[in-house]
């Protein structure tokens, strides 16, 4: 009997929870995480509300990565965004914010944008690039904000080119309008172009980071910007609940990945290059070739039932995870995932993951 997409689902759950190996992260039992954590803390007494401990020494080592006057935990980064679009829009007067069309303020967060902050969008483009400077002059009328996407997620993982950059944030300064960064994955975005958080960040007026991806955090986000724009995100912070009664465990989370992983940057950026080119040799294609990251799309010739039939198969055999599900592709009997390069795929050997991904091709 053919076996059906419940089941693969069904089996690949199995199959992780049985895995002793990850390509992409590592399963840590949570006692052993917390024990990490109570490891990592380096002040006895806790935050309150947000005020203080673990949470202030987090938000004032961003400020300084970032090269800005000051910065604020939050527990998620749709918040951080929200209530910073929402100051700009209620400072400008107008609801008007420019963001690209495959964001994730738009793609990922249930419109929230207008059904929570009756913030109107207006669209760069929705092609799978960044915005070009032309575009942004193509939208009329007063914007509260522009926001970009470093890198963009949906996209591929695509960056500008320095160059790119600095014309784009040179075009919202001569409108007058604020340039917010989400970067999400702006950790990861510092080798390919070739420069500082703190110079990249120097373009906008506010930055968003996560802790949580790449970093390892259990949660959380930063966003950093000048001292009354962080005011005031404080208050929408307080506003949407976000201001909990206590944060140490992300804030320790977080620190403990700016200490360990971000050194890892420029390591994690030339895996993910010499990996790209060794599936490149085993019939898979990688957009953007090269990767501008440490993340990129990987696309196999094979069907996605078929090759995600032979991963499953692989994982129970082998007690390796390689990777999420496979997803079909636009073309027809092609399919796709998200390759990310993380700290534990670097115990793994180049040619031992080609040929890993390659069996699912073969099998």
């Amino acid at each position: 009997m053919a076996t059906t997409s419940e089941d693969l689902r069904d089996r690949r759950k199995s199959a992780a929870d049985n895995c002793e190996r990850w390509l992409y992260s590592q399963r840590v039992p949570v006692p052993d995480r917390l024990r990490q954590l109570a490891d990592a803390a380096t002040d006895d007494l806790s935050d309150s509300y947000g005020n203080g401990g673990e949470v202030a020494t987090l938000e004032q080592e961003v400020a300084e990565l970032l090269g800005k006057p000051a910065a604020v935990f939050l527990p998620t980064g749709i918040m951080a965004q929200q209530s910073v679009l929402r100051v700009y829009a209620d400072r400008a007067g107008t609801s008007r914010v420019a963001v690209h069309g495959l964001a994730h303020l738009l793609m990922h967060e249930l419109n929230a944008l207008e059904e929570v902050h009756q913030l109107r969008i207006e669209r760069l483009t929705s092609e799978p690039r960044q915005p070009r400077p032309d575009e942004l002059t193509a939208i009329p009328g007063k914007l509260a904000a522009v926001t970009l996407e470093l890198p963009l997620r949906d996209a591929g993982f695509v960056l500008p080119t320095w160059d790119e950059l600095v014309v784009f944030a040179e075009s919202c300064a001569e409108r007058g309008v604020p340039l917010h960064l989400d970067g999400a994955r702006l950790w990861e975005s510092t080798p390919y172009l070739g420069h500082s958080l703190a110079e990249i960040s120097a373009l906008a007026s506010t930055v968003y980071v996560s802790f949580y991806k790449v970093l390892g955090g259990i949660s959380g986000a930063a966003l950093a910007g000048p001292e009354d724009v962080i005011d005031e995100v404080r208050r929408w912070q307080r506003r949407l609940g976000g201001n909990l009664y206590s944060l140490f465990p992300y804030a320790v989370s977080a620190r403990e990945g700016l200490r360990t992983v971000l050194p890892l940057m420029d390591d994690l950026y030339q895996r993910a290059v010499e990996v790209a080119m060794a599936l490149q040799s085993e019939g898979f294609r990688v957009f953007p070739e090269p990767p501008h990251t440490n993340s990129f799309r990987l696309y196999a010739p094979r069907a996605a039932d078929a090759i995600e039939r032979a991963a499953v198969e692989r994982m129970e055999r082998t007690h390796e995870s390689l990777s999420g599900p496979w997803q079909p592709a636009d073309v027809p009997g092609w399919s796709w995932i998200e390759l990310v390069v993380t700290p534990n795929s670097l115990t793994w050997q180049v040619d031992e993951i080609a040929k890993a991904f390659g069996e699912l091709l073969t099998r």
